[in-house]
């Protein structure tokens, strides 16, 4: 698993410099076309042995934003408890 960054973003670049492994680029990089920040699934690794939680989550002031996510190619640590669609920080 991994993490999503959802239509809702906002754009405001609070996640780019908080990835430890620089898994996202913003909608000018998105691979998908789609005009919102992306999240590489194949080198997220959750922050597992960086963060508790997610920086980009927790750096992102949109509430929801920031989902767990089962693309294919998310085959990095999967933290324990976690499902898909689900924000990764709720306030």
């Amino acid at each position: 698993m991994a993490v999503i960054i959802t239509d809702i973003c906002i754009s405001c670049d609070a996640c780019l410099d908080e990835c430890p492994t620089e898994s996202i680029v913003d909608n000018d990089e998105n691979p998908t076309g789609e005009d919102i920040y992306y999240v590489n699934p194949e080198t997220c690794t959750e922050c597992i042995g960086d963060n508790d939680e997610p920086a980009c989550a927790e750096a992102c002031p949109t509430e929801g934003c920031i989902q767990w996510d089962t693309r294919d190619g998310a085959t990095n640590p999967v933290r324990e408890d976690k499902t898909a669609g689900e924000p990764v920080v709720e306030d």
